[in-house]
Order: structure tokens, then C-alpha cells, then sequence
């Protein structure tokens, strides 16, 4: 299982980088597609333009094992939806840290974000 060290985590499984021009990338960890097996369809509640909060849902995830909230890492504005993962969710088992779900910008930072360490001891505990 692969965790980057140059991304951040929510303990709800989620990833977020933040990009040089401002924004944050945010999608679903290796480790919650592992957990959910293949993912089979994406729904997203948010919309371009419309707002986030972090840790509130921001859609839900499908797989042949649960259906799960994807909760938002950062509060901001919906720059874009990755529609490419919502058509092809397979994508997020073949590639968790490419197929980005939200990039959201601008944004609020979240102390409550977990660096690499801190999120492979919680999912070391479960």
C-alpha cells in the first residue's frame, strides 16, 4: 500500500495536494480502494463553482463491497470535477493519487490534515 510523503490525508481516508498554482487536488487514498475493492461507479454532489467544507460529504463511492461518503480534505470552491474518474471509476483502483476526484481552489487550510506518518498509524490501527 502506498502512502506519499508529499501529499496530505484526512482520517477518513481521503488525499489532498496542493499545487503551485493554488490549488488542492483531492481524491481517495490507496488504501480506501483497497478497502472498498473495485470501485464501480462515482457520484459527486458537488458541482464547478459550488462550495466545500472540509470534512462534510462531498459524495459518495460505490464498490461491490459498500457504497461510502468521500468527504471534502479542504473548505473552498469547486474549481473543477475530474470527469474522467466519475466516467471511469476504475481509474481510482488502477491509479488512487492520479485520478484526483475535486480540485477545489480557492481554499481554506485544514489543520486537521494528517501528514503521511500520522495517517499510516491510523490506518495501522484499524
Amino acid at each position: 500500500m502506498s502512502v506519499p510523503r508529499d501529499l496530505f490525508y484526512t482520517a477518513t481516508s481521503e488525499w489532498v495536494r496542493f499545487t503551485d498554482d493554488g490549488f488542492a487536488l483531492a481524491g481517495l487514498t490507496d488504501h480506501a480502494q483497497e478497502t472498498l475493492g473495485d470501485i464501480a461507479y462515482v457520484n459527486l454532489s458537488c458541482v464547478a463553482g459550488g462550495a466545500v467544507s472540509a470534512g462534510e460529504a462531498m459524495g459518495e463511492i460505490e464498490s461491490i463491497k459498500a457504497v461510502t461518503d468521500v468527504y471534502a480534505p479542504v473548505s473552498g470552491t469547486v474549481a473543477a470535477v475530474n470527469e474522467e474518474a466519475v466516467d471511469n471509476p476504475e481509474r481510482i483502483n488502477a491509479d488512487p493519487y492520479g485520478a484526483w476526484l475535486v480540485k477545489i481552489g480557492p481554499f481554506e487550510p485544514n489543520p486537521a490534515l494528517l501528514d503521511a506518518a500520522a495517517y499510516e498509524q491510523i490506518i495501522a490501527g484499524e
